[in-house]
């Protein structure tokens, strides 16, 4: 998937966590679990706008790694509120879905950067020149 169509659905993924927000009942809980839900949410897209800036692949795998992190606690607190009965596994399915995608999105690509990152350690280390000191 390209870099700007990975960057919109992240986006539009945000909205829908807003607009879900919204939704919630206005209980202390449900408040509590909203703020940590809209910032999780919202953090994908944001940390994923700073994985498209890497200054290198270590860079490029570690932001991704907050990327993965942020998907998957939006996740759990998908969960939490349909545990909890203050939203219908309906309303969410496509919600934990999408995070879902962006777990496994985030966790090939870290694995293909950290491969590519160990050939080049590999390459580097057999392309070096001795020479003896007389």
């Amino acid at each position: 998937m390209a870099e700007d169509e990975l960057k919109q659905r992240m986006k539009i993924f945000s909205v829908r966590i807003m607009q879900l927000v919204d939704e919630l009942p206005k209980t202390m809980t449900a408040s509590i679990l909203s703020k940590q839900l809209l910032r999780a949410g919202t953090a994908i897209g944001a940390n994923y706008r700073s994985v498209c800036r890497a200054k290198s692949n270590a860079d490029f795998a570690a932001k991704l790694a907050i990327v993965e992190e942020e998907a998957d606690e939006t996740i759990y607190w998908l969960e939490l509120l349909t545990a909890g009965n203050m939203v219908k596994e309906d309303r969410i399915r496509s919600l934990i879905k999408e995070a879902n995608e962006f777990v496994a999105i985030t966790v090939a690509s870290i694995k293909t950067i950290r491969q590519s990152i160990e050939k080049s350690k590999i390459k580097n280390s057999n392309s070096k020149i001795y020479v003896p000191i007389v």
